[in-house]
């Protein structure tokens, strides 16, 4: 497969709270794999953003006042994000990203952080954190099981309640809230997670879904070539078993 996919990692020098950035290296590392070429953008503060042309946004996650600066300059944005979203552009957002999809992150001081209202809801914070490794079952987005996991390391404090498609069933761990055992979306190209980790070195079927929605995206529609995951899959299911999670990932 011969084409180029373009990637525009949102603010790379404020959101890259536990290693979000492994994602963009992991998504290019199994383009190039692929002979897809991949032209990565880093958009920073005061930079443009030109949407028209990228096939693909990643958003990571940063601390409170990180994600209240970045929530700010992307309001500028807020049109044609919208736009983009409802015409399916792919998104990874990872925990402070997935949050500011939304309308607001209320923190336990009652200020709010506000979001890009791209999606219907809003985070509020809880009395604790979130904290520890995670695995989830992957569902389809009709809410059917795709009969594989994710797995990943979560640490939030804001507690997310949607009526969106989830990404997973919690298998252990503790997702959106705590509460209703999901974790994450899938809205269109959306893919919104509170995994890090960061996500996609332990889930290369994560990664090349989202390279097959960037592909589809641009306009190509052949599938992707199958790629050796042998030791991607064995750090996979070391941390299934640490957890106790019997559902064990094989290569494709």
């Amino acid at each position: 497969m011969t084409t180029c996919i373009k990637i525009a990692h949102l603010f790379p020098e404020l959101l890259n709270l536990y290693a979000d950035q492994g994602n963009l290296a992991v998504l290019a590392k199994r383009a190039m794999l692929r002979d897809i070429e991949v032209s990565i953008t880093q958009v920073k503060l005061g930079s443009q953003l030109d949407l028209a042309s990228i096939d693909l946004i990643m958003l990571g996650g940063g601390s409170d006042r990180e994600q209240a600066v970045v929530g700010k300059e992307l309001l500028r944005y807020k049109a044609d994000l919208q736009e983009a979203v409802d015409a399916g552009l792919p998104i990874l957002a990872v925990c402070g990203g997935y949050q500011l999809l939304g309308s607001y992150y209320e923190l336990a001081n009652k200020e709010r952080i506000q979001g890009l209202s791209l999606l219907d809801f809003a985070t509020i914070a809880g009395p604790n954190r979130l904290i520890g490794n995670i695995a989830i079952e992957w569902l389809q987005a009709d809410g059917s099981p795709t009969g594989k996991t994710i797995v990943g390391f979560e640490n939030h404090g804001g507690r997310t309640h949607h009526n969106y498609p989830a990404l997973g069933r919690v298998l252990q761990g503790h997702g959106n809230n705590g509460e209703d055992h999901f974790e994450g979306i899938q809205y269109k190209g959306i893919v919104a997670t509170y995994i890090h980790g960061p996500l996609l070195p332990k889930n290369p079927h994560i990664a090349d879904h989202l390279l097959q929605k960037a592909l589809r995206y641009r306009g190509f529609f052949e599938p992707l070539s199958v790629l050796d995951d042998e030791l991607a899959f064995m750090a996979h299911n070391a941390m299934l078993n640490r957890l106790g999670v019997s559902m064990m990932m094989k290569e494709k």
